[in-house]
């Protein structure tokens, strides 16, 4: 069974099994979510394997872009988001 969240950019294989495992089984879930929520859920499942640039990857894949073309001020604002708070 092909998912539609492989159509998205930034989204491959490994991603596909990682967000399938955390309960986002296509786009809209993933879209329902957003990037954040959607990395949060990952990061407390794969804590050693899931870094920024997978938050990035879920941004640009909901903003149809690569990561790396995403705006530096977006970047800039998930890296703060997702800074532990103390």
């Amino acid at each position: 069974m092909t998912s539609d969240l492989l159509r998205l950019k930034n989204i491959g294989p490994a991603s596909l099994r990682q967000l399938r495992e955390v309960g986002i089984e296509d786009a809209a879930t993933l879209r329902k979510l957003g990037a954040f929520a959607a990395y949060r859920r990952l990061k407390h499942a794969f804590p050693r394997a899931v870094s920024l640039v997978m938050l990035y990857a879920l941004e640009g894949a909901l903003r149809d872009c690569h990561w790396n073309h995403l705006p530096s001020g977006v970047k800039e604002a998930l890296k703060a988001a997702a800074r532990p708070r103390s």
